[in-house]
């Protein structure tokens, strides 16, 4: 069961533990839909880097939300971002100017920024559920079991 008790506020066991905070939930859920919603970026690009995100960060609530990611390798920009996102999860301290490189053969500057904060947001959403211990049956939308994709 999660480490602390849910609030009353929210729509989502996610929701429920950050609005103990109110101003903290409506500011968190404002920047997660300005950055879903208002990008260059293409929502299944982003949604296959959120789910390799969750792999790799070991959310068991984000990865059932959409299973493992994906994608064929041939989809260059998909994958580019995927990599990116999987390295910046395992240590972010190792990213180089050589791994903005092979962004730039894909992405435009501004594309690179709204992605870096697009993975820097998953991250910290989905470190706060892991470390919550917010569990595959607490997630609603669940597509996949975590016996069946592990």
């Amino acid at each position: 069961m999660v480490r602390i008790k849910f609030s009353n506020n929210g729509n989502t066991p996610f929701e429920r533990l950050i609005g103990h905070n109110t101003d903290f939930l409506k500011k968190w859920n404002d920047l997660e839909e300005t950055l879903w919603k208002k990008t260059l970026l293409n929502p299944d690009l982003l949604e296959q880097v959120r789910r390799t995100m969750a792999f790799g960060n070991g959310c068991e609530y984000c990865m059932v939300k959409g299973g493992k990611p994906d994608f064929d390798e041939s989809q260059m920009k998909i994958s580019t971002a995927a990599s990116f996102a999987e390295l910046f999860c395992i240590d972010h301290r190792s990213i180089s100017d050589a791994h903005f490189e092979m962004l730039r053969e894909y992405f435009s500057d501004k594309e690179i920024s709204e992605l870096c904060v697009f993975i820097t947001f998953i991250n910290a959403s989905q470190k706060l559920g892991k470390t919550m211990d917010l569990t595959e049956d607490l997630q609603a939308e669940a597509v996949v079991k975590l016996k069946d994709i592990e």
